[in-house]
């Protein structure tokens, strides 16, 4: 039940939203293009992080580009 813990998990990495051109959700409510994520976990084809509605969402990795680390 990772799920219930999300918010307080540490932070694999990060990811900045490089589009909202979605084809069949409207994610363009939940995120925003140029802002940066934490991603708190990660499948194979999804993200999930903490989105500008401030809880844990799943999204296609495709709207994103990974932050490297400085």
């Amino acid at each position: 039940m990772i799920h219930h813990t999300w918010l307080e998990r540490p932070t694999i990495k990060k990811v900045k939203c490089v589009h909202t051109n979605a084809e069949k959700y409207i994610v363009n409510n939940v995120l925003t293009p140029g802002k940066t994520y934490e991603v708190k976990n990660e499948t194979e084809d999804f993200y999930f992080i903490i989105d500008n509605t401030g809880k844990v969402g799943g999204f296609y990795k495709d709207y994103f580009e990974v932050v490297e680390a400085e």
